[in-house]
């Protein structure tokens, strides 16, 4: 199971490199900071299917970090949603594949997001409409550590707890660094674990690129009656990319021809 979900997060990580070297543009930083946790998601925990996507009880996936598009493109690609061919035409004119996730657009996409902050409280609206319709659909969203900034994160953080939102986990993909720098210089989000718990929430805090604790700590999310998780994920932003590790520079800008052959070759992965 391992040794395939780490060839999966290979291919995620080129489809990232490729889409967004064919665009010119786009967040190859934080996509590739939160592909391990998508690898899980999609191909050992989460109940979808591509043949399927609007079948009723599916669980569901937020990017509430939408400018990570193309790490949920490649994902969705990975997963058989559509042609892997087609993240390509990513922020093309007239393409399926913007900036930032478009539900009306694209199979398997749950809910639009851009916004930040906005993902999260969509989430819990989802896990507030499955308690009531007695479904068994788990809700999961997936959160910047710079959109820890935006106030109605906490907001939505404060909701959850309230309403024991056991079916719902968070992920924060926490990178420690945003377009303009480091969390720390731009505005302190730390200690988000002590935050969450404050709030009512089930913490746990893992290395995010680790896959046996991501998919230990989501099966423990599972586990957990009587409130919401908090998975804090400790991450990289740029992981599986030497000159992409951990340079804040790279959160919003494209590789170019030659950087894109050289990520794919330390990537390994086929798309």
């Amino acid at each position: 199971m391992k040794s395939q979900l780490e060839k999966r997060a290979a291919n995620i990580r080129a489809g990232i490199i490729l889409a967004t070297g064919a665009a010119g543009s786009g967040h190859p930083g934080g996509s590739l900071s939160c592909t391990d946790i998508l690898t899980v998601l999609y191909f050992h925990e989460m109940n979808v299917s591509p043949e399927n996507s609007s079948m009723k009880d599916r669980d569901r996936f937020v990017l509430s970090k939408g400018h990570g598009a193309p790490a949920l493109y490649a994902t969705l690609a990975e997963k058989g949603y559509f042609p892997k061919e087609d993240i390509l035409t990513l922020r093309k004119i007239n393409s399926k594949f913007q900036g930032h996730p478009d539900t009306k657009k694209l199979p398997g996409v749950e809910t639009s997001t851009g916004s930040l902050g906005q993902g999260f409280s969509m989430s819990i609206g989802m896990a507030l409409a499955s308690r009531l319709d007695q479904s068994p659909s788990r809700i999961y969203a997936l959160l910047g550590d710079g959109e820890l900034q935006e106030g109605l994160v906490w907001e939505a953080a404060m909701s959850a707890g309230h309403y024991r939102l056991d079916n719902l986990a968070v992920i924060v993909d926490w990178n420690g660094l945003q377009i303009d720098g480091t969390n720390d210089d731009v505005m302190t989000v730390t200690p988000i674990g002590e935050k969450f718990q404050a709030f009512g929430w089930h913490v746990i805090s893992i290395d995010g690129h680790d896959l046996d604790q991501i998919m230990e700590a989501l099966n423990t999310a599972r586990s957990t009656k009587g409130k919401p998780t908090a998975i804090i994920a400790k991450t990289h932003k740029g992981k599986g990319v030497s000159f992409m590790e951990d340079e804040a520079g790279w959160h919003g800008k494209a590789p170019n021809e030659e950087e894109v052959k050289k990520a794919l070759a330390e990537i390994g992965g086929e798309w």
